[in-house]
């Protein structure tokens, strides 16, 4: 990290940012473990992921042994990670009814994988003991992912449970629907057995695991190191540096909230520094870490989701996805510019920039991710599979880092000076504060902890997805659905998208990325393809939706995260980064419009056109919205701008030249009145 970087981020209290962290992102609200039964928790977790690399890569159970194995983990793991109320949380102590539920519901799902093969046999014929079980484990279910991903996707699946069982299902009889409604979502592959689960431990958890051997390799902080040498001495450096470093982190990170407070904590206090408002600085940051969830090759780990669902190959989504990110991007970007322009911002000085030729000596720290995408891409080996490879890549480029960089050799020498015991056994461990640097086995078996308690979170959201999904198709609430907003649209697209906008920020407010996806394709994305949207741009339009939940108010938690750290308003902080993150609420459209942008039956020429015409739509919009572009805005410069910006990002040679026009009309103007204003 920069120098001035490491000077704020000491200066920010670890404290402070654990508390955001707690009131924002649940996976944070864990339980107090020290001593013994902290050592025990964390033989538990690192058990957890190297037997999901194990299954994932070398088994050969059942389906059904395989998936009710790792979901009994989950909710065993999930009762011991998180208590029942952040407020009710001492140290070492775990209340009766709590080791009560954990027992009964991971028991609900050992049982199915003890007798998986009877039960697959035995058909519908279910014993009332196995309904009971069944209900068990689907309430300990709900419980951990209450615990551990919050309220709101906890009420979806509450409502279309009791939809189904009031209205949805036909059975006569009330213990006839919630027999049908319990065998359904619990034994067959139609509720929590589903896609979502499948992939989950399928792909998701290794990427997961991979994503924390990232962390601690330092892959963090060179991105922020390489956004400061790129942007930092221009206009408004800090902000982006945010945006790019915010970018690749969040290539990497599964969070929105979690990567607005890792990067947050230190550009947030570096653009105030420099000048930027409080709610623009936490908007800036809160906009551009939840854009890092659109940006391949991980996409929050949805993109695995989306590659089975629709039955494309993986590498063909992170291929379309790099046009709509950096079109995203460019709009934070720009808008940042513009600010910095507006109220004459200065960039961060040459002297506290980190050097470009130290940075490239580090640049081996990116082959993992880099060996990644090409064994993806090139489809020279399955995704878990390369990702298990990339994990032990990360371990040896960390390892390499200590040897060039010199870390273990000064950890070494310090050590062997204080004489406390074996200086290379210590410095092996790297228990010892002088190791801070080094990866070691603590980084090691850190890691595979760290991959342990992520999986807990998308594992229990992604059974409780599954629910949801079961739960629709059994009643057919997702026809009705369909049907209902297609007679409200007609044959007008438009209406049709804006409506299932509504529907995927509606549903995927406070719902981590994967599970809100989940979500979204069984719900939203068939009302698209209803009307003739490509399936590709169907599940892109409401992947970006439902991650854009994370910035749209009410329930923006990315942007009240960065508001705690600005200490900024939250309302206004939110409201800002939803207009900062324009692109993300347009660049939808335009690939429903016009496919084209995601490579649907196109060609490079068509490609440009768009992404060219695109562009300029957004910034055409961008500013309007800043009111600045070479001088401040009035209202018809406002108007002309926005005009122009929507026509050029609507598809189409005349709306693209009449769009070009206005936005022309609208420099001019703004030229002019500069000139007046400097004579």
């Amino acid at each position: 990290m920069s120098n001035q970087a490491n000077d704020i981020k000491q200066e920010m209290n670890e404290n402070d940012l654990d508390a955001v962290m707690k009131k924002y992102d649940r996976e944070s609200n864990v339980r107090i473990w020290t001593g013994r039964p902290a050592l025990m928790v964390k033989i538990l977790l690192i058990s957890f992921s190297l037997f999901c690399i194990w299954v994932t890569l070398f088994s050969t159970f059942l389906e059904e042994i395989r998936l009710t194995s790792f979901m009994g983990l989950v909710v065993l793991l999930g009762f011991l990670q998180y208590p029942a109320s952040k407020n009710n949380n001492r140290v070492n102590y775990m209340p009766w009814y709590d080791i009560l539920g954990m027992i009964l519901g991971a028991g609900a799902f050992i049982y199915y994988t003890f007798s998986a093969e009877q039960i697959i046999q035995q058909g519908t014929r279910f014993q009332p003991y196995q309904i009971i079980i069944a209900v068990i484990g689907i309430l300990a279910l709900l419980e951990v992912t209450r615990r551990s991903v919050g309220w709101p996707i906890l009420i979806v699946a509450m409502f279309f449970i009791i939809y189904a069982l009031v209205y949805g299902l036909t059975n006569p009889s009330f213990p006839g629907r919630v027999r049908y409604l319990v065998r359904n979502l619990f034994y067959a592959k139609t509720g929590i057995l589903s896609t979502p689960i499948n992939v989950c431990s399928k792909y998701i958890v290794v990427f997961i695991i991979f994503g924390a051997f990232l962390e601690r390799t330092g892959i963090s902080a060179l991105f922020i190191n390489m956004a400061n040498c790129i942007a930092g001495r221009f206009a408004g450096g800090p902000a982006k540096v945010a945006v790019i470093s915010s970018a690749l982190c969040g290539m990497v990170s599964g969070s929105s909230v979690g990567n607005t407070v890792t990067t947050g904590s230190v550009t947030i206090p570096m653009m105030k520094e420099t000048g930027y408002k409080a709610e623009f600085a936490g908007s800036v940051e809160a906009a551009a870490s939840t854009g890092g969830q659109i940006m391949p090759p991980i996409m929050g780990a949805a993109a695995f989701l989306m590659a089975d669902i629709i039955g494309v190959p993986y590498s063909d989504i992170l291929i379309r996805a790099v046009f709509p990110a950096v079109l995203y991007f460019t709009g934070i970007f720009i808008a940042v510019h513009l600010e910095a322009k507006k109220h004459g911002l200065t960039g961060i000085p040459v002297d506290k920039l980190p050097r470009f030729s130290e940075l490239v000596k580090k640049i081996y720290l990116l082959l993992p991710l880099v060996l990644l995408v090409i064994w993806v891409s090139k489809n020279m080996m399955t995704m878990q599979r390369a990702a298990a490879f990339s994990i032990v890549t990360t371990i040896i480029v960390g390892i390499v880092d200590g040897i060039i960089s010199g870390s273990y050799r000064e950890a070494y020498r310090a050590l062997k000076d204080k004489k406390t015991g074996s200086a290379m056994a210590e410095v092996i461990c790297g228990y010892k504060e002088e190791t801070g640097n080094c990866f070691t086995l603590k980084k090691l078996l850190e890691s595979f902890e760290a991959g342990g308690k992520g999986t807990i979170t998308v594992g229990a959201a992604c059974g409780v997805a599954g629910i949801i999904s079961g739960t629709i198709t059994m009643t057919g609430l997702a026809n009705e659905m369909i049907n209902a907003i297609v007679r409200v649209a007609g044959d007008k697209l438009f209406i049709a998208l804006f409506l299932t906008m509504l529907c995927c920020i509606i549903l995927g407010m406070g719902v981590p990325t994967t599970a809100t996806y989940c979500i979204m394709a069984a719900t939203c994305a068939p009302i698209l393809t209803r009307m003739g949207v490509p399936i590709l741009a169907a599940h892109f339009f409401v992947f970006y939706f439902g991650i854009v939940a994370d910035i749209t108010p009410p329930v923006a938690l990315a942007a009240y995260a960065g508001s705690a750290i600005a200490k900024s308003n939250p309302m206004r902080t939110a409201y800002n980064a939803t207009k900062m993150a324009i692109g993300a609420f347009l660049i939808p459209y335009i690939f429903c419009f016009n496919p084209a942008m995601l490579l649907i039956d196109t060609n490079a020429l068509s490609v440009a056109v768009i992404y060219v015409t695109a562009l300029f739509g957004i910034v055409g919009v961008a500013s309007a919205l800043e009111g600045y572009f070479i001088t401040n805005m009035g209202f018809i410069d406002r108007i002309l701008y926005t005009a122009g910006g929507l026509m050029m990002i609507f598809p189409g040679g005349l709306t693209d030249a009449l769009g070009l026009g206005l936005i022309a009309a609208a420099t001019a103007l703004q030229y002019m009145k500069k000139k007046q204003r400097t004579a």
